[in-house]
């Protein structure tokens, strides 16, 4: 037996260890299947119900279902595997993805399809468990206070020197984020972060100031600026 013929026998029976008969299709579809629900709760309950989607979190395990039917088709043949390759390698995905826990997730349903796929479902569950403690651990520890932002419409252009003082009195940290000078108006935009209980007392002395029409206090759950 030449070496050709020991790497061919070799390469083909590492296609057809696996067991690919139907009952075990079934049961590897309906694992991954239970794997998929599993993803699509964890996102429901980790992600913030600002950026949440359905329809994402129905991609993921639609995705999780799909890659397993993949692994389980290429490890059947040979040609296939050549040709699936071939097919998907002229997929495009143009969708951008805003939020990066959602490229998190989506790689954590593509892991777990692959992962099942192959038969070991055992690491799949393992991924779940180990994942989803460090998603909640880790969405739970504070990181810093994120800013506010305070947005003031007064009369004449010299109301900031007032507004500013205000701010440098009640807040740690700040800066002028959008500064719009028209017909005798100033529109301020300014991101800060206050000092303890202190919101309230400087959104009311702003409103207070003689020059000032109007004055909102906004938060946000967006980057923390340190």
């Amino acid at each position: 037996m030449t070496f050709k013929d020991i790497f061919k026998k070799s390469f083909l029976e590492g296609f057809s260890r696996y067991d690919m008969s139907p009952t075990n299709i079934i049961i590897v579809m309906a694992i991954s299947t239970l794997f998929a629900v599993y993803i699509f709760m964890a996102y429901r309950l980790l992600t913030r119900k600002t950026f949440y989607s359905k329809t994402f979190n129905i991609s993921l395990a639609a995705v999780t279902v799909i890659t397993t039917a993949v692994i389980l088709t290429i490890q059947s043949s040979v040609v296939i595997s050549l040709g699936m390759v071939g097919a998907l390698s002229i997929v495009r995905f143009r969708t951008a993805v805003k939020e990066p826990m959602d490229l998190a997730f989506m790689f954590w349903a593509i892991s777990t399809g692959i992962i099942c796929g192959a038969g070991l479902a055992e690491i799949a569950c393992v991924l779940a468990f180990v994942l989803t403690i460090a998603l909640f651990v880790l969405d739970r520890v504070p990181v810093g206070k994120a800013p506010q932002i305070l947005m003031v419409s007064a009369k004449g252009y010299e109301a900031e020197k007032d507004v500013m003082a205000l701010v440098r009195k009640y807040s740690a940290y700040h800066t002028v984020k959008s500064r719009s000078l028209s017909n005798g108006q100033t529109d301020l935009v300014i991101e800060l972060r206050t000092l303890k209980l202190a919101d309230a007392k400087l959104v009311q002395e702003v409103a207070a100031l003689e020059s000032v029409i109007s004055s909102s206090m906004l938060r946000h759950d967006g980057e923390v600026t340190y």
